[in-house]
């Protein structure tokens, strides 16, 4: 876009320094007519006198006549010149605006300046992004983050740690593909790199098909088998055997992760509620674990437990028409915080069926750890029915938002219709 903004340019100086320099040439060309003419016209003359047409005082009176009518346009010649003169400057003035407008509106200035100013502070966003130091980079300035990474990608070529934290910055701005095909770059680089092992499979657990869930087991269990108490790797673990419906693996992967837990740990409560959701505590009996399974609110009763941060209950409708049309549709009911990260703080992931469905959002619904219900002041509620079944949005999904909600301590409750 650049070449093609400076090669207009190039045509349009070109055409105006041709508008300049014709008009001399024409003027020229009509100077030297006039004088033949004058030449001409004298030599007649001197021809009459010599045949004694015409006396010398005669003569004299012709000449000084016929130099006066060939003199005198001159003047206005030259005053035709240095109009066209000034014209042409003009013209060459308006085609200057005209390219430096033309570069405006082709946004090319403002993209430089953009780009620019993310090369300058790359040094400055990476320590406030990576170590800590200073504000949170807002938005914008991890848009300028990325940029600059990606320029940095282009010009030193392959840096694992430049494509790792390109991809946790896309991961945080919800482009999920994105990110995960820059932590393959990065693991193609660093194999064994524990975080990033972990962010790759987190980003394939929102993509969430078969092979990429297959892909992040196999993530997780190389971290695993380098440090077996990884909290993360293991609640991402149970999470998966929970999805697919092993009962009895994610249940062992919650009882180890608890053992690694802190009880005054927020996370503790939640891993607790999600063995309460698979109908067992570890310090249950055998005979207790062999019971039908309880809902998780019933279990959180019987054990006095309190979910720990806010919660949202929500109430869902979905006509028996839109079911009916998304039979092997996915539906994903999720809050998203109404400042920061686009990363939704809660999620789940449903099947399509008509009817009115009762939906709780917690904190142990996180896709990202730190990034939950607690962490943020104020959500909106959403649903999305997607035929893909991806996470990431499609323009033809059915989609619908609750207004702002200011999260409290204690439960609230939020309707949705399609």
């Amino acid at each position: 876009m650049l070449m093609n903004v400076v090669m207009v340019a190039a045509l349009l100086l070109a055409v105006s320094a041709l508008m300049l320099c014709w008009p001399r040439q024409m003027k020229a060309g009509q100077q030297l007519d006039r004088k033949s003419l004058f030449a001409e016209k004298l030599a007649l003359l001197k021809d009459a006198r010599e045949l004694g047409e015409l006396s010398d005082a005669d003569f004299a009176i012709a000449a000084a006549e016929l130099k006066s009518q060939f003199l005198a346009p001159l003047p206005d010649a030259q005053q035709l010149q240095g109009r066209s003169t000034r014209s042409g400057l003009l013209a060459f003035g308006i085609l200057v605006l005209m390219t430096a407008g033309v570069y405006a509106l082709t946004g090319q200035y403002r993209e430089l300046q953009h780009w620019q100013q993310a090369q300058d502070n790359l040094a400055s966003f990476g320590e406030r992004a990576l170590l800590g130091k200073g504000e949170a980079l807002n938005e914008a300035e991890l848009a300028q983050f990325a940029l600059a990474l990606r320029t940095k990608l282009a010009n030193t070529g392959d840096d694992a740690v430049a494509w790792f934290v390109l991809g946790r910055i896309w991961f945080s701005q919800g482009q999920v593909p994105e990110s995960i095909e820059a932590f393959e770059k990065a693991l193609s680089l660093t194999p064994e790199r524990t975080n990033l092992l972990i962010s790759y499979a987190q980003a394939l657990l929102v993509e969430d098909s078969e092979e990429n869930v297959k892909k992040a087991a196999k993530s997780l269990g190389v971290v695993l088998s380098k440090d077996a108490s990884n909290i993360d790797a293991l609640s991402m673990l149970a999470l998966i055997a929970q999805q697919r419906g092993d009962v009895k693996e994610a249940r062992a992967a919650w009882e180890v992760l608890l053992t690694q837990l802190p009880k005054d740990d927020p996370r503790y409560a939640q891993v607790q509620q999600q063995l309460a959701q698979l109908g067992s505590q570890p310090q249950m009996s055998q005979q207790q674990a062999s019971q039908p399974q309880r809902s998780q609110q019933q279990a959180s009763q019987q054990n006095g437990e309190t979910p720990a941060g806010p919660v949202l209950n929500v109430t869902l409708t979905i006509p028996q028409a839109v079911a009916d049309a998304n039979k092997d549709a996915t539906l994903f009911v999720f809050a998203r915080a109404t400042e920061g990260m686009p990363l939704p703080v809660a999620v789940q992931k449903l099947t399509v069926k008509a009817g009115t469905m009762q939906i709780r959002l917690d904190n142990s619904h996180s896709m990202q750890s730190g990034w939950n219900l607690s962490a943020v002041k104020s959500v909106t509620v959403g649903a999305r029915i997607s035929r893909s079944g991806s996470a990431t949005p499609d323009p033809t999904d059915l989609q619908l938002k609750s207004a702002e909600l200011s999260l409290s301590a204690t439960p609230q409750s939020v309707e949705l219709s399609f």
